[in-house]
């Protein structure tokens, strides 16, 4: 036997024994009617949790009522109307890139688990609109994108609520001249998945944000250029984009795709999925990196709508479910560890895509291979519900890292709204390094953002819970948008929903 054959092999008995003491302990039981978890009560929680981040002018109906109206002159600066849209995580900086992201696995949990999500669907679509709003002013403007509003360096060096900001709101677009393939292909890629959320509710909505995803598409393809050098002084080293911009043409053409079912997507996927990169060994899906994510996606086209010329995204689907194998990249607790750095964002994208893969394996009656050994998508939805579980709360420090969600959390997560006063409570405004003192003191923050999920634990599964940490205490709109879709298929499994 060949050592690779052999090393293939123990990977997957390993795999087995993970899935297997899961199965032993009824709270990583695969999905039955008893839970060890509210997945309903979390689902409304990781909903809720984007009202906290939204900016500009609140609604009438707005639940998280200690944040206010923020950066209503956003724009100005170029004279264009840039109010709205998210914060990406504990700053008051609108980072386009994640915000797009985000937007495009918010709007991929709802095409997917919506039908499950009862009452909460209309408040995912609400989550998912406050930003398509936004994207289509920042689109507004043939073959130019708004990116970016506010100054990163300039705003990290205060803390101060968004309420109360006064640093600079710079505005960064890219052009013909000064191209963004990543931002524009995921901006595009958000719209268009955005457009077949609201394609039975509000149809002319819908075509808007498809005429809108075709056209951005078509500058992001034919513009190319990597934004994180045209842009670098702006975006790095908040939002640089290590993978390159293959990726991101790859998955906007999958959406777009899935979106017009116009057939020039598909030859385009057919004609340039290699040199995009389809076939690389790279496994890791994030706001970075969206190459697992598209060969998923494009594998329903073969599963299920039968399109045989993308056959070999099975495959590759496939080595991405074989690569969860090695137990090196879990915690001893039991998480994937992907990196220090906000690594809850890489639980939650993969779980998302265990379930989803799990459910279109399911419709085409197919399972998954690796090295001889057969994973089912039953197993696909234990590792899943096993990283879930230990999200929640089932963990060695016995810690939910969903911000109100259970009886210990977070108190004091890297967030500025969070942490300061809110303005009901302190009307008069708090200078930009004033709120530092705040910062750096051990006492919970005063307003509970409800649903955030932080970056979590280390690779040891120790959490200090300190705010100045923002490695592992911030939170993000990209780590909930893909939890959406994870919980309401759990909630629907246990009958919560």
């Amino acid at each position: 036997m060949g050592s690779s054959v052999f090393s293939s092999l123990l990977l997957v008995a390993l795999f087995s024994i993970l899935l297997n003491n899961a199965a032993a302990h009824p709270k990583h039981q695969a999905p039955r009617r008893s839970a060890s978890h509210n997945y309903k009560d979390a689902l409304t929680k990781s909903i809720l949790y984007f009202e906290g981040q939204r900016s500009g002018k609140l609604p009438p109906n707005q639940r998280v009522t200690w944040r206010k109206d923020s950066g209503l002159s956003d724009g100005s600066a170029m004279h264009v109307d840039l109010v709205g849209g998210y914060y990406d995580a504990g700053d008051n900086v609108k980072f386009g890139f994640p915000m797009a992201f985000t937007t495009t696995m918010l709007s991929w949990s709802v095409i997917e688990f919506g039908g499950l999500m009862k009452s909460e669907l209309q408040n995912a679509r609400e989550a998912i609109k406050w930003s398509t709003d936004y994207l289509l002013k920042a689109t507004a403007h043939p073959d130019t994108i708004y990116v970016q509003v506010g100054d990163a360096n300039k705003d990290h060096a205060c803390w101060e609520r968004p309420e109360d900001m006064d640093t600079p709101r710079t505005v960064v677009k890219i052009d013909k001249n000064n191209p963004g393939t990543e931002v524009a292909a995921e901006t595009a890629a958000a719209l268009a998945a955005a457009s077949l959320v609201f394609r039975r509710t509000d149809r002319t909505y819908s075509k808007l944000l498809a005429t809108r995803a075709i056209r951005v598409f078509a500058f992001a393809n034919k513009y190319r250029g990597a934004y994180s050098t045209t842009l670098k002084s702006y975006v790095c080293p908040f939002y640089c984009d290590f993978s390159g911009y293959q990726d991101e043409l790859l998955w906007g053409a999958a959406w777009l795709h899935k979106a017009t079912k116009n057939p020039m997507y598909l030859n385009y996927i057919k004609q340039n999925g290699l040199t995009l990169g389809a076939d690389e060994g790279d496994n890791t899906f994030g706001w970075d990196n969206k190459h697992v994510g598209a060969r998923i996606l494009l594998s329903k086209a073969f599963l299920v709508q039968k399109v045989q010329s993308l056959h070999d995204y099975k495959g590759q689907s496939d080595n991405f479910i074989c690569s969860l194998i090695p137990q090196s990249q879990y915690t001893p607790g039991g998480l994937l560890f992907k990196m220090d750095d906000s690594n809850m964002q890489y639980v939650t994208s993969t779980s998302f895509l265990l379930v989803t893969y799990a459910k279109y394996l399911t419709t085409s009656q197919k399972v998954v291979n690796c090295g001889g050994s057969i994973v089912t998508p039953r197993k696909l939805r234990t590792l899943a519900k096993q990283q879930v579980d230990y999200l929640l709360g089932d963990n060695p420090l016995k810690m939910s890292y969903m911000v109100g969600y259970g009886p210990r959390y977070p108190q004091r997560i890297h967030h500025r709204g969070s942490s300061l006063p809110s303005i009901a409570s302190h009307p008069s405004k708090i200078q930009c390094t004033a709120g530092f003192t705040v910062m750096k003191s051990q006492s919970p923050n005063p307003n509970t953002l409800i649903g955030a999920v932080v970056g979590g634990p280390d690779g040891k599964d120790r959490f200090p819970d300190q705010r100045s940490d923002y490695f592992q205490s911030e939170p993000a709109t990209y780590i909930n948008a893909p939890l959406v879709g994870s919980l309401a298929y759990l909630a629907h499994s246990f009958g919560q929903l």
